[in-house]
């Protein structure tokens, strides 16, 4: 399909039928930032600014591809891989630091350190971070909470975040039960986080719209927030849960000019789509939330399920000593670093 023109502004969008739950959710003017028009970042080399250069990455052709990530070592594992952006799930976070499901258990310290770590590993490689509801831990936050999110995160070193619809008790967008709020509330959520990071000056900083409503309320109804999450000011909008390749077509098509993201994770609700198909489908962005995770659990059960069986761990380290592992880690930019600055303590490791 015709790649959607992300330089044309969003049009205002009427109340319908669909809108009488609130009067105040259709506005009519959209948001918009002349700073952070697309067309600025067409021009010129990739910046070291992660947000900034996640923005050139939005504008220009292509598919941004972005694998999911959950500690240093997955991350490490995948800039080595190529990647020029990376995910930080939700889902993938909560299980590496807590060792919990993704049932809304991680706090907004548990991904801000994370997030923090991540990005520091290459500060110009864009991360873009799950925000769940906004992160907010209670029932008295709401756009408070959401600004202190997305100030956080920008601190942090992060180049994006989403928000979403769902109940402030969550779940993984691909198991059922879902519940989401009203249109207002979400609307407040990402109105709180385009206002946040406008407060920064001269952020670049990324805001995604993820609605979970489709499975909820219907394609119509998820269609209509997220363009009413796109007029509030939203940098990209998010379905989760797109079920075929039909549906996301005609979600890129009725969220033009807006770039779309698409997650997926396999077994999930969303069919396992390549990078390529995704893009031919108007896709902008790709996410593979659980791909580092995943891979983990199969590798550390096997690695251990053999350390009970034969008593040791030389088959599964494949032939990586302790200075191969280091050395994906980043031992030889440490190592050049102390040399630089006029040191000796690694000359010899």
């Amino acid at each position: 399909m015709p790649a959607p023109d992300y330089f044309a502004r969003i049009a205002p969008i009427t109340t319908t039928a669909l809108e009488a739950e609130t009067a105040t959710e259709a506005t009519p003017d959209a948001y918009y930032n002349a700073r952070l028009d697309p067309k600025n970042y067409l021009d010129g080399p990739l910046s070291a600014n992660a947000a900034t250069r996640l923005r050139q990455m939005l504008a220009r052709p292509g598919i941004v591809v972005a694998p999911g990530i959950c500690d240093g070592i997955s991350a490490r594992c995948a800039i080595e891989a190529g990647f020029e952006c990376l995910y930080q799930s939700g889902a993938a976070t909560t299980a590496s630091r807590l060792g919990q499901p993704d049932l809304a258990i991680a706090t907004l310290n548990d991904f801000v350190e994370a997030g923090q770590m991540v990005a520091s590993i290459n500060p110009s490689v864009p991360v873009i971070a799950d925000a769940d509801t906004g992160r907010m831990q209670s029932k008295f936050g709401g756009p408070v909470n959401v600004t202190r999110t997305v100030r956080e995160y920008i601190k942090a070193g992060l180049a994006g975040l989403h928000i979403e619809d769902q109940v402030q008790t969550k779940r993984c967008g691909h198991l059922m039960g879902k519940q989401v709020v009203s249109r207002e509330e979400f609307l407040t959520r990402i109105r709180a986080a385009v206002n946040a990071r406008d407060s920064v000056p001269g952020s670049d900083f990324v805001v995604i719209g993820r609605t979970d409503s489709a499975q909820v309320l219907g394609m119509e109804e998820a269609i209509t927030r997220l363009k009413l999450a796109a007029a509030a000011g939203a940098d990209v909008c998010f379905i989760e849960g797109v079920k075929t390749a039909e549906l996301l077509k005609s979600t890129v098509a009725a969220l033009a000019p807006k770039p779309v993201l698409v997650n997926v994770i396999s077994g999930g609700l969303t069919p396992t789509f390549t990078y390529s198909e995704a893009e031919k489908m108007g896709a902008k962005i790709i996410i593979f939330s659980l791909v580092s995770s995943v891979a983990m659990v199969h590798g550390v059960r096997e690695a251990m399920r053999s350390l009970k069986r034969t008593g040791t761990d030389f088959s599964t380290a494949k032939g990586m000593d302790p200075k191969a592992f280091f050395e994906v880690m980043g031992l030889n930019d440490v190592i050049e670093l102390d040399s630089k600055a006029g040191g000796s303590a690694f000359a010899v490791v």
